[in-house]
């Protein structure tokens, strides 16, 4: 694979975000945030993602001029209309919301509804810990995935981050509800790699490691099996209430696009209220120090706490460069 520095791979998104009609402040923030992605080592929803994105644009199921608008304010909580604007800034907007409202309640929950993909939600929990907050957001998804126990796709992987502050490395889990998300199922399938463990069921409804036989069927796994199956459908209820935007099968039946008119949450938490950084930090400290003194499973391993590979990744690619599929790359340069 080819490295592409930093600057140079957000540069030509925002070029390619501003030829789809986007402003350049609007396209320098979206660009950034699909770089950071790549060079955290998910290039599924970074770069990757960047020629689909540019098609919604065109086909208008994402308006790039809209703005997220106040539907209802109840002190701590707050609900927003996305107006379909790019999930990326209203994303950002609801967690920089979140944060505020938490600095008067030490909460604030932000809802949205009629939203668009937000890429990574790991984003959004890092934008609430590296200002201190604790931050715990999540979307719902159109159908992707049977429920338990089901052959066909009635449930979404809807995607839930925790993060939580710390000084010498974040601690940070972003999770889809499937065993892997169909971006994993993308990038391994580029490299002609096996996924790690079995992900999902091929066409003779058998368990297997090939990415390919996966996606045509859609019959990705839970994580945790019949776990996962019901946190998705409970974490898809909880949005569509809280935000009074629609559910799974009601994103199914708009069809535009991969998360359509989606509903998400965000929650800021406000740790330096409770027993200020200094006990934030000894908490997370204690945890992590804990975790990376376990007695590895093979010899030479390591044990990570969550958010660790993706800060080495990050540091890593910033020297050396973001890998890239060369395909994929070439794609993005024709925009």
């Amino acid at each position: 694979m080819t490295r592409i520095s930093f600057e140079t791979m957000k540069s030509e998104i925002k070029r390619a975000f501003v030829n789809a009609g986007m402003s350049e402040e609007k396209a320098e923030i979206c660009a950034r945030v699909h770089t950071e992605t790549s060079c955290d080592g998910v290039a599924s929803h970074g770069l990757n993602r960047v020629p689909r994105f540019v098609d919604y644009i065109k086909r208008g199921w994402v308006d790039v001029d809209a703005e997220p608008t106040l539907v209802k304010n109840l002190g701590a909580i707050e609900i927003y209309n996305g107006n379909r604007g790019p999930g990326i800034l209203n994303a950002l907007t609801a967690m920089d919301r979140a944060m505020e409202i938490a600095k008067t309640y030490g909460v604030g929950i932000v809802t949205l509804q009629n939203t668009t993909h937000w890429m990574r939600g790991g984003t959004y929990g890092l934008k609430a810990v590296n200002n201190g907050f604790i931050g715990i957001c999540w979307t719902n998804t159109e159908s992707v995935m049977p429920a338990w126990g089901a052959k066909d796709t009635r449930v979404g992987n809807n995607p839930f981050v925790m993060a939580v502050p710390r000084k010498k490395g974040h601690i940070i889990l972003d999770m889809a509800m499937s065993q892997y998300s169909y971006g994993k199922l993308q990038t391994t399938e580029l490299k002609n790699e096996l996924l790690p463990f079995p992900g999902g069921f091929d066409e003779e409804g058998n368990l297997t490691r090939e990415p390919g036989p996966i996606e045509r069927t859609k019959r990705i796994l839970p994580m945790g099996y019949w776990k996962g199956s019901g946190f998705s459908i409970l974490l898809d209820a909880i949005a569509a209430i809280m935000s009074g935007g629609l559910s799974t099968n009601e994103i199914d039946k708009v069809q535009e696009g991969s998360c359509g008119g989606c509903s998400q949450v965000f929650i800021a938490l406000d740790p330096s209220q409770i027993n200020g950084e200094d006990h934030t930090e000894k908490i997370t400290d204690g945890i992590v120090e804990f975790i990376k003194a376990s007695e590895p499973e093979q010899d030479g391993g390591q044990v990570y706490y969550p958010g660790e590979n993706s800060l080495n990744n990050r540091n890593r690619n910033m020297e050396q460069g973001i890998p890239v599929d060369d395909g994929i790359w070439k794609e993005v340069l024709s925009l």
